[in-house]
């Protein structure tokens, strides 16, 4: 279990023993906090002896000298303090939390020469702690190396921005923590507690934040012509659920951004079974939903200054005896028949209705869908990019841009209409799959058929949202990708 985190900040700090962690900038003079922390000058020839020049995210651990006003005093490298964009802040944040592994508290000190550090660097190094502190083990009844491990770690950040820190680390970059960890917890939930009137809650529990909720039933769903969407839940025991979220944070006027997520809670593949192999990862299969969610907590919880809309389209895919057949024809709400030649190219046909309903209902300025949707998009970007497809060259930009700001990162893939006749059916208007190659591509194809003019992306998030590799903010199988994306895009291009 990890520890409770109490993070505060201040202009400076009294000490008296415990552990102390100070940066210091590649090659510069000293680190911070050196005046008061290393009064007998030992620093300098233990960094000698150990090679340690201050090298991003490299550290230095020392029991403190005799007369040091600390017990331990653990040196972070920095880098070149000119090279550093947020997202460094955030991998020094979670280097820094790893290193204080077993304390109850401690003391970060952060203004180092050269690191020229204000409000927004030390709460995006807050956040960083956050994000690497998230652990799923509530289900685990047996720890047998926490025994001893507090139940809370109290940190104290010293800066001389502190003010300015505690302002926007409470009102900005707390909601983002909450957003993203939100995320993550729903992926890593077990299906037997998650299913699609449980996540449809989870959407309901955001009307605390004043977010706006409809859930909608089979019944709502039949009545609006959802027959693509409705055809995937009906060999489940667990009924589906349409969850729509408004939050209303922009002038009343202005067309809402909207945001669609997939959110099969398990995936089984239906009567085209996938192996049983690996098949518990489907539960994850939801990974678009939640970074939805996620996302529409931030907007609300920092009062994001837009109008936005959030839809999960939520179901569960099963071979039950009233499950759908290959070579079924549904009707989709567009209207548009489809035949279903792949019972396991089911989150299309979820996200297909959600989509259509959003455009005609909201009249969004904008769409973009989330979706663990293909498993070829993991054969040709692998874990560290998502894909990227888009009817609109400035919304993809705009995304692309993003993604490198906050290190959720994409590539775009290419739409067209070779690649749209591999999905003309030769009994409905087109069917579900288009075959094994390309696969990614005709599967954003298909979506493309739900969205008329609206600009329009699709994410394809399959091998980023679970299992992707840790690193210094996430050793989740969860990683929550998506909503630090979404939300830099909104900051970026159109808060006002």
């Amino acid at each position: 279990m990890p520890a409770s985190l109490d993070i505060s900040f201040v202009s400076s700090a009294p000490l008296s023993g415990g552990l102390a962690l100070a940066l210091k900038e590649k090659d510069g003079e000293g680190f911070a906090g050196a005046a008061s922390l290393d009064p007998q000058s030992v620093f300098a020839k233990a960094a000698a002896t150990a090679k340690f020049t201050g090298k991003s995210l490299s550290t230095l651990d020392l029991i403190a000298p005799q007369g040091a006003p600390v017990d331990r005093l653990v040196i972070l490298g920095a880098g070149k303090g000119g090279d550093l964009a947020a997202h460094d802040w955030l991998r020094l944040g979670g280097t820094a939390l790893a290193n204080l592994k077993g304390a109850a508290e401690a003391t970060l000190f952060l203004d180092a020469d050269g690191l020229a550090v204000d409000g927004r660097k030390a709460a995006d190094l807050a956040l960083g702690m956050m994000l690497r502190n998230y652990a799923f083990d509530g289900f685990k009844t047996r720890r047998k190396d926490d025994e001893d491990k507090p139940a809370s770690l109290r940190i104290v950040i010293v800066t001389a921005a502190a003010q300015e820190a505690e302002e926007i680390f409470r009102t900005d970059a707390l909601p983002v923590a909450e957003g993203v960890l939100l995320a993550r917890e729903l992926v890593n939930l077990p299906p037997n507690i998650l299913g699609p009137v449980e996540f449809a809650e989870k959407a309901s529990d955001l009307a605390r934040l004043g977010v706006a909720v409809e859930i909608l039933t089979e019944v709502e769903m039949k009545a609006l012509g959802m027959g693509a969407l409705l055809g995937v839940a009906q060999g489940s025991a667990r009924p589906p659920r349409l969850a729509v979220m408004q939050w209303k944070g922009g002038q009343e006027e202005t067309p809402p951004l909207a945001f669609i997520g997939k959110g099969v809670v398990f995936d089984t593949g239906g009567i085209s079974i996938k192996p049983a192999a690996g098949m518990e990862d489907m539960k994850g299969d939801m990974g678009g939903a939640a970074a939805v969610l996620g996302l529409m907590h931030v907007l609300a919880a920092r009062k994001a200054r837009v109008n936005a809309i959030g839809i999960l389209g939520l179901v569960e895919n099963m071979p039950d005896g009233n499950a759908q057949r290959p070579g079924d024809i549904v009707t989709s709400m567009s209207g548009q028949t489809i035949e279903i030649v792949n019972t396991d190219a089911e989150g299309r046909l979820v996200l297909c209705d959600a989509l259509w309903y959003c455009k005609e209902r909201f009249k969004p300025s904008m769409m973009i869908n989330l979706a663990t949707l293909t498993g070829a998009v993991l054969v040709a970007l692998g874990n560290f990019h998502a894909g990227l497809f888009s009817n609109d060259d400035a919304l993809a930009e705009k995304l692309l841009l993003a993604g490198q700001d906050s290190q959720e990162r994409l590539w775009r893939l290419p739409l067209g209409k070779d690649y749209d006749k591999l999905i003309d059916s030769r009994f409905a208007d087109m069917k579900n799959s288009g075959g094994r190659h390309a696969g990614s591509i005709t599967a954003a194809q298909f979506l493309k058929r739900f969205v008329g003019e609206t600009p329009w992306a699709h994410l394809d998030i399959a091998g980023t949202a679970m299992s992707s590799p840790a690193d210094e903010i996430n050793q989740s199988w969860a990683s929550g990708f998506g909503v630090r994306l979404l939300d830099r895009l909104v900051r970026n291009s159109f808060e006002a």
